[in-house]
């Protein structure tokens, strides 16, 4: 019989799961959180677990959620680990997230050397790409072919509130969409990187989370921060690999 050690990260837009064998990641699972984690978790426990699962640890928002949880660890640390299972031998990891953005140094073993979090400021986060595709009428999921070719145009305001008014008054000056969302895209890659940079990785750097679906994400981070950033298929299932991966260190 399989041994498995069984991943969870409750985060403020996305619940993830992932189960690891001690070499493959064999499964994962996605499902939005909206105003239920305590529920989604469950349904992903429910889902995932089985007599093979000899371990479970949660991480993210709503870690504290799970009565069935072995172990309950900060997403910094389960972010660092599932990066450099994806990615091998990255100097550090950045990550956008619903309500965050982080930057993680590693060492040379993996492991958190540094980070620093901007959790004050929803500009810097994928609230703040919602908000936009919301106003713009941009599903997120067409991000990439809804910039292309476009100009982008400046969004000055560092406030998500004073960010909307500014990107309605550009739409009434009849700015092209696609142009301000290139704008707002650049804006939020542009904070990212300057509090990124204060770690001064040395060497490539992987985009985790949800915004790592988006190659115009990807691109423009690498534009502002000077070094190469890699992202993966399940970049956006980093966290919960982590905490997986952290089981099967506790199953050994």
């Amino acid at each position: 019989m399989a041994r498995l050690s069984l991943g969870i990260d409750c985060g403020s837009t996305t619940t993830k799961g992932a189960l690891f064998d001690g070499e493959t990641v064999v499964k994962t699972i996605l499902l939005p959180t909206a105003a239920r984690p305590r529920e989604r978790m469950g349904q992903i426990y429910d889902a995932m677990y089985s007599s093979e699962v000899e371990y479970v640890v949660t991480t993210g928002y709503g870690r504290e959620l799970l009565p069935q949880a072995h172990k309950r660890v900060t997403e910094i640390t389960c972010h660092a680990k599932g990066a450099a299972y994806l990615c091998p031998g990255i100097a550090g990891v950045v990550d956008i997230g619903g309500q965050d953005s982080k930057a993680i140094l590693l060492d040379r073993d993996g492991n958190v050397a540094d980070f620093v979090m901007n959790d004050k400021c929803a500009a810097g986060t994928g609230r703040f790409v919602e908000m936009m595709g919301r106003i713009l009428d941009c599903p997120l999921d067409e991000i990439d072919a809804f910039t292309k070719d476009a100009k982008p145009v400046d969004i000055t305001s560092m406030c998500t509130v004073f960010a909307e008014s500014e990107i309605i008054s550009l739409l009434a000056q009849g700015r092209a969409r696609g142009d301000i969302a290139l704008g707002v895209i650049r804006s939020i890659c542009q904070r990212t990187a300057l509090f990124a940079q204060k770690l001064r990785p040395e060497g490539d750097l992987f985009f985790s989370g949800g915004l790592a679906r988006f190659e115009v994400f990807r691109k423009t981070l690498e534009s502002y921060i000077d070094w190469p950033v890699h992202t993966h298929p399940r970049s956006q299932m980093a966290g919960a690999i982590g905490a997986a991966i952290i089981g099967w260190q506790k199953i050994r």
